[in-house]
């Protein structure tokens, strides 16, 4: 592999970046930045409805609310292509300043925005553009972090270093969740009229600290004077010109994914506060979820090093739709201790598919389009299912007169979308870095 094959410098650099390093560049920028993400998530399901989406129905207020929560996810393709293209372009590290500073602006300005009380029509207008804005920068942030940690991995613990994305997911999660928490104890159990705010201003703040680690990433490693033209080409158009079943396969894993790890992040919150739970104890059961999540993913992204990717990925797919089914039972049983223990398996459950997903998904595709395929195929797939799970899980609520067995049944459907998108993906673990970015392994990735 020369310098004119690959634009970036993919080879493992464990003598310039250690495990601490590349978590906290990639993993704890991604932990604020899905924190300032998140955290709408929780608004939307406690608190959004009654400020900016009031409502006869406060079940109907809640699907406007998780209809805007949605919103998010439909820019999020537009960034992943956008940032990941010139992230193939110029380098990683500019874009994920780019997305992190974004991200904490857009969070800022939402703990300001007035309500509909007071501005009528233009609060939720406002809330949606800059709901927006948050949707584009995480977009682009997922592919660069999870790159960032896979790029500079040994050959055999790509899963596990990449694995440092989602245990930022996971660190944000609990972060946001005890925001939360930490607000509704401090105001009594009542988040409005202003309590809310306080951990969107204080997201905001936050980002300066990952951007701090940011700063210290090394410059990404160009090659000049490519000869086979491929700096001339647009990432994302070969990347679907040449790996078209790639992308759509990738698409699809990350929509099972997100539709499982959204119902069971925002929808079931919002389920457990319909039942009669009281928002501190929804947000205590979160908090367990999150912890559980932040130390599943890595583990079984390591499991992924050792025995592959694809049977990591479709047992925790089958296990997963089939636990949502039990996991209802455990939430209509009144008992906060089941639902606690629900909530922990649900985070570990979704740590099973979120741990290899970034390596997984890095690895099909060649340096010098690999940020443009796997944010394009990625973001797409959580628009799809992460979007417009809550909506779709609340909706399915309310025309099964609050059935639960409607949402088991969506999310397993999703989850065996997953099972089957990940098998027919090929096999990446047990390959070295220089086999992943060779132009013999790329064409046989692409076929």
């Amino acid at each position: 592999m020369t310098a004119e094959t690959e634009k970036f410098t993919t080879a493992p650099a464990t003598d310039r970046t250690s495990a601490l390093r590349a978590f906290l560049i990639s993993g704890l920028g991604t932990a604020l930045e899905y924190y300032d993400f998140l955290i709408y998530g929780l608004a939307a399901g406690l608190v959004f409805n009654t400020v900016f989406f009031p409502a006869s129905d406060p079940l109907v207020g809640t699907l406007y609310s998780f209809a805007a929560f949605g919103t998010g996810f439909l820019a999020r393709p537009l960034g992943g292509i956008v940032i990941g293209h010139f992230g193939d372009k110029v380098g990683r590290k500019k874009m994920l300043i780019i997305t992190l500073s974004t991200m904490g602006v857009s969070t800022f300005l939402i703990g300001l925005l007035p309500d509909f009380n007071t501005i009528g029509i233009w609060a939720p207008v406002l809330l949606v553009a800059l709901r927006l804005i948050q949707g584009f920068a995480a977009g682009g942030e997922w592919g660069g972090a999870a790159l960032f940690g896979i790029e500079n991995a040994p050959g055999n613990r790509r899963g596990l270093w990449g694995s440092f994305t989602s245990m930022g997911i996971g660190l944000g999660t609990f972060l946001g969740v005890a925001a939360f928490a930490l607000t509704s104890v401090a105001f009594d159990d009542q988040l409005t009229p202003w309590g809310w705010r306080i951990p969107f201003l204080l997201g905001g703040a936050l980002v300066i600290i990952a951007m701090l680690a940011r700063l210290t990433m090394p410059d990404d490693t160009v090659a000049a004077g490519e000869q086979d033209g491929t700096t001339r080409r647009i990432p994302i158009v070969e990347a679907l010109r040449r790996s078209p079943r790639t992308v759509l396969l990738g698409l699809g894993v990350s929509y099972g994914y997100n539709t499982f790890a959204y119902i069971g992040f925002t929808f079931l919150l919002s389920y457990l506060t319909m039942l009669g739970y009281g928002t501190t104890e929804s947000l205590v059961s979160q908090l367990v979820y999150s912890v559980v999540l932040f130390v599943s993913a890595p583990f079984w992204a390591f499991v992924s090093d050792k025995v592959g990717r694809r049977p990591v990925m479709a047992i925790g797919g089958v296990a997963s739709g089939a636990f949502l089914f039990l996991f209802f039972v455990l939430a209509n049983s009144n008992s906060i201790t089941l639902v606690v223990v629900g909530f922990s398996l649900v985070g570990l459950l979704t740590g099973v598919t979120q741990g290899p997903i970034p390596a997984f998904t890095a690895e099909q595709y060649p340096a010098r389009m690999r940020y443009s395929g796997m944010s394009a195929s990625y973001q797409i797939g959580a628009s799809i299912g992460g979007g417009t799970a809550s909506f779709i899980a609340t909706a399915l609520l309310v025309a099964t007169g609050q059935n639960p067995v409607s949402v088991a049944i969506y999310g397993t459907f999703a989850m065996l979308v997953l099972v089957g998108c990940s098998l027919a993906l090929r096999e990446t673990a047990h390959l070295s870095t220089a086999e992943v970015d060779d132009p013999d392994g790329e064409n046989a990735a692409l076929s």
